[in-house]
């Protein structure tokens, strides 16, 4: 895979640029710089300071105001920082990306593209590398004429039309880029029909997918039903190629699959690559949503992971609820003389965990996955959920019990 994109950005100081705008708050974009910093430190980078600034809207130019920019600027050369890297948390253009490395004179990253160096280091399998450059090549395509800076030297002067030799090679390369986004297509489609008869060979069994945001325990949990090694790791995107196991609870045998966990502001190209990974979400029959509860934010990662399902797949599936990491939940207790309303971080687990049981039923349940609390409860009701289905598949089977005890 000669062709694949991979930059060697390890252990260089970054910083970290975020916009407060109508859309998003102080308080979210603290969060969505956590979640950034969380990011870079998973691509071998070091954070090393944040800049926000308060804006309407990102500015066309620069993406931050003239001000703010000069004072990144200061920032870095100051040779005492060492800063190797700065990472913007939105999307960046051609143009806001070609005027800020005029001005900063250094490597510049945006969310996007940090992904997609993560996804480079993660992608094992031939499938994971094709899907990755893929989205690689989509996300170079439009920002090309940023790499062909001395086109403005070499373009034909006095208003002709005629094209100068930079501009030739700017369409000599461009052509490269569709060509090889063409084949890599190509090549998706052969390995998605292999895929294709690979689920079709696992036969009629019940299909049970586990999906959810980044780092919310998938894998561990996939370790732990199916008592087979899986790669897990506290850190994003661990999982980048999709695992499917056969597991049986009792003597229930079933298929399990672990997929890539999904992140806000995820590009759409980059979801649209990995459509064909998510086949597996789309041919499940019963989803395992799986949700790290100690996080502040873990109800709008709920929405982001049941936004991006809805765009793979917008069928209803049963999908049971599994609140992860309850040993790591922690809240702040609310002073009595404070009349303000209470907050995400003042409710107890037991009241989530009543708000969540009235509003899913018996659809929801709480665990630990690495401390094994309520494994044993988690496999009971993935066990009812898979009879269901599977007793309608093979009616004439006999051997299911209503009740087991685990070996």
């Amino acid at each position: 895979m000669k062709d694949f994109i991979t930059q060697e950005i390890k252990n260089e100081n970054a910083v970290l640029v975020g916009l407060i705008t109508s859309e998003q708050n102080e308080e979210k974009v603290t969060e969505y710089l956590d979640e950034l910093a969380f990011l870079a430190e998973t691509a071998g980078l070091i954070p090393n300071k944040r800049y926000t600034q308060r804006l309407d809207s990102p500015n066309t130019a620069t993406f931050v105001g003239k001000g703010k920019l000069e004072e990144i600027e200061a920032y870095i050369n100051d040779e005492e920082n060492k800063i190797g890297v700065v990472i913007f948390d939105d999307e960046l253009s051609s143009r806001q990306l070609r005027n800020i490395e005029k001005v900063l004179k250094i490597r510049i990253m945006d969310r996007t593209s940090l992904i997609l160096d993560i996804f480079a280091m993660r992608a094992q399998t031939a499938h994971a590398k094709v899907q990755v450059e893929l989205a690689q090549y989509e996300y170079l395509l439009p920002r090309l004429t940023r790499m062909w800076t001395h086109l403005e030297r070499q373009r034909g002067g006095g208003g002709t039309i005629m094209r100068g030799p930079g501009e030739t090679q700017l369409e000599t390369d461009r052509r490269i880029i569709l060509d090889k986004i063409s084949r890599l297509k190509q090549q998706l489609k052969d390995i998605d029909k292999q895929k294709t008869v690979q689920r079709k060979n696992r036969g009629k069994l019940v299909r049970v997918a586990l999906v959810g945001y980044t780092n919310v325990g998938k894998s561990t949990i996939m370790t732990l039903l199916s008592k087979s090694e899986v790669f897990a790791e506290n850190k994003l995107f661990a999982t980048l190629d999709t695992t499917v196991r056969k597991v049986t609870i009792a003597n229930l045998p079933f298929l399990l699959t672990d997929t890539v966990g999904f992140i806000r502001k995820l590009p759409t190209h980059l979801v649209e690559s990995f459509k064909s990974t998510l086949d597996e979400v789309r041919e499940a029959d019963i989803l395992l949503h799986v949700v790290d509860i100690s996080h502040p934010a873990f109800e709008e990662q709920i929405a982001v992971v049941e936004k991006t399902l809805f765009e793979i797949d917008d069928t209803e599936k049963p999908t049971i609820l599994v609140f992860n990491k309850i040993d790591a939940f922690n809240y702040t207790v609310k002073d009595e003389d404070d009349l303000t309303p209470k907050k995400r971080e003042n409710y107890t687990l037991d009241e989530l965990k009543q708000s969540w049981i009235s509003k899913m039923k018996e659809n929801c349940i709480f665990i630990s996955a690495i401390k094994k609390n309520n494994i044993d409860s988690l496999k009971d009701l993935i066990y009812e959920k898979v009879k269901g289905i599977h007793v309608t598949r093979f009616p004439y089977n006999d051997f299911l019990y209503h009740t087991y005890d685990e070996d």
